[in-house]
Formats: C-alpha cells, sequence, structure tokens
C-alpha cells in the first residue's frame, strides 16, 4: 500500500491539476486509461475531489470522415480563440487502435504543431482502443480533467468512422460534422443517419476556387436540414464553408456555438442535455462495476467459465449458453 501512496499521491496531484499543471494532468488521463481496477479506484478517487471545480467549460464533439481535416479545423479555431479571446482550449483527439497489434499511431500533437506551442493549449491523443463510438472508454473522465485544470473549450475529435460516431453525443454539449467539397450524395450522406444529430455542418476546405462550391452545398444541407423533425433543443442544424487554410469561416464557426449556447441555456436544454451526460456517465460506471462483479465473483467465475466450455464441447449456440447464465445468476442471487 505505502508503494501506491508513493505513485500516486491524491492531495497533490489535485493541488497541481487545479493549478492548471499539465504534466499531472497528463498523468491523471493516463491512469484513467488503465484497465487495473487499482488504477480505476484512484482515478475515481481523485475525480470525486475535483468535480467541484467542473462544469464550466464548453464541451464540443468533431467528427468527419479521415481527410475532411479535423485537425486542421480544431487547430485553426483553437489557435483563434487563445488569441481573440485568451481562452483555454483542451483537444481530447482519438486516434484509431489496430486490431491487430492495438498500436495507435496518436499523431495528432505532430499534426496540431503551432496550437502545440501554446501555453494556453493542451492536446491529448488517446487510442480509441476499438471503442465502436469513436471516443475511448474513459474520454468523459479526461473532459473532467481538463475542466478542472481551467480549461475553457474542450474539443474532442473523434476517430472519424462513420455512424458510430454519435456517441460521442453523450458527452458533448454541441456536435460538429466536417464535409469536405464535393464529398458526395448529399441525400446518400443524410441516410447514413448522423447528421441527424449534429448541431452544425462544416463544408470544409473551401479554399479559393472552391469557395463558390462549398457555399452552395451549404446552403444545400441547410435547406436538407429544414426538413428534418423539430430537435428537442429547437434548434435548427447550420451549415455553413470554412477554410482552415485561408482562415476563413472559422469567427462563424464559433458565433454559431455560442448562438447554441445562448438559445439552449436560454430555454433551459442545455442543463437538461448536461443531465442526460451525467446519467450516461453514471450508466457506464454501472456497467463498469457490473462487469468487475462479474469477473471477481468466485462462483459467478466458475459458472460463467464451465458455461462457456460447455457451448464449446456440445456444440451449444450463445443463446443456449446465455440462457445457462440467466439460471446461474437467479440461483445465486435468490439465495442472497
Amino acid at each position: 500500500m505505502a508503494s501506491k501512496q508513493q505513485y500516486f499521491d491524491l492531495s497533490n496531484y489535485k493541488e497541481e491539476i487545479l493549478k492548471g499543471n499539465t504534466s499531472f494532468l497528463s498523468r491523471a488521463i493516463t491512469l484513467g486509461e488503465s484497465t487495473l481496477d487499482a488504477h480505476r479506484q484512484l482515478i475515481q478517487e481523485l475525480l470525486l475531489e475535483l468535480m467541484p471545480h467542473t462544469g464550466t467549460s464548453i464541451r464540443v464533439g468533431v467528427s468527419g470522415i479521415p481527410g475532411a481535416g479535423k485537425s486542421t479545423l480544431i487547430e485553426s479555431l483553437g489557435t483563434y480563440l487563445i488569441e481573440k479571446f485568451h481562452l483555454k482550449v483542451a483537444v481530447l483527439a482519438i486516434d484509431p487502435t489496430s486490431e491487430l497489434n492495438h498500436g495507435s499511431i496518436l499523431g495528432d500533437k505532430t499534426r496540431m504543431e503551432l496550437l502545440s506551442r501554446s501555453d494556453q493549449a493542451f492536446i491529448r491523443p488517446s487510442p480509441s482502443q476499438s471503442n465502436l463510438g469513436g471516443v475511448t472508454r474513459n474520454t468523459r473522465e479526461a473532459v473532467y480533467l481538463c475542466e478542472a485544470a481551467g480549461y475553457d473549450v474542450i474539443l474532442i475529435e473523434t476517430v472519424g468512422v462513420g455512424q458510430s460516431e454519435t456517441a460521442v453525443q453523450s458527452m458533448v454539449d454541441f456536435f460538429m460534422m466536417l464535409q469536405i467539397v464535393g464529398g458526395g450524395d448529399d441525400l446518400q450522406a443524410i441516410k447514413r443517419g448522423i447528421y441527424e444529430h449534429i448541431d452544425l455542418l462544416v463544408v470544409h476546405k473551401a479554399d479559393q476556387d472552391q469557395i463558390n462550391q462549398a457555399r452552395k452545398e451549404a446552403a444545400n444541407f441547410k435547406k436538407m436540414f429544414s426538413l428534418f423533425p423539430p430537435k428537442e433543443s429547437q434548434w435548427i442544424p447550420q451549415a455553413m464553408s470554412c477554410s482552415s487554410l485561408d482562415k476563413t469561416g472559422i469567427d462563424q464557426l464559433w458565433e454559431t456555438l455560442l448562438e447554441y449556447k445562448k438559445q439552449t441555456q436560454s430555454s433551459g436544454y442545455f442543463q437538461k442535455k448536461r443531465t442526460d451526460q451525467k446519467i450516461a456517465w453514471y450508466q457506464e460506471l454501472q456497467q463498469e462495476q457490473l462487469n468487475r462483479f462479474l469477473r471477481t465473483h468466485p462462483k459467478l467465475k466458475i459458472g460463467l467459465d464451465q458455461i462457456q466450455a460447455e457451448m464449446i464441447a456440445k456444440n451449444h449456440s450463445p443463446l443456449e449458453a446465455s440462457k445457462q447464465l440467466e439460471q446461474l445468476l437467479t440461483a445465486l442471487f435468490s439465495k442472497t
């Protein structure tokens, strides 16, 4: 126990993170990414101490297919917010993880070289760990850690692999999707489903000779959004063109985000969404604790192993094995 205390001094971590110490912030996020139960317990103890200092940022999800320029746009937006408004900007960039060797490139600091040089910016690349939702298992905890460290805007860049990206919605206030100029059939894009959940669509890379086409595509998307049923937030999704290369549209993007925040705070939806984020986090923790219980309960562990072995040996279907699991759980909990 003494060695664990040397490795992780809770009060010291809390103090340093509240000071904005990025070294301690990075270490805490790394600890949260661990799958060891002891580490999971430590990070949750730290978060309990830091929770009174969270909730003050604007949380923004940024999605789009690979090549849409997510990192470039985030760097332009982050630099704009730091230089013009002196805001602190945190970027949680999720990189794809290989299914074969579980490795990840983690190259977002390289792609955001200018932003990474600012003392007002914090860029944290993390492996997706094969998560379907395009965000890591502990992205939500990283958001709270960054808020405790004093960051005003938190940008979550997802891996950009498709419709599953909507999972990021459960942890952000505002969700934007990037579409490149000439990115394909607009109607087909809507059928993918993700567009039904966004707050802003950005037709990106609207550079020089592409400007007129980009504006036309943005106008078409805006018309399409008007055909969608009203959202619970009563916010009508916006569409705009933007060029990170030419530095055009960045100010309009930020103004749109602020207008969304103002409108949803006035209607009460902003706070409702924050409550929904809290519920989603609780449900994730609930599932984590249930999984831990299944792994560590002596009788359950033996029973689970036996059910799986029998399924293979007797060529049972997973449905039959699931039925056996239900009987095991019923028998176990009926005795308690």
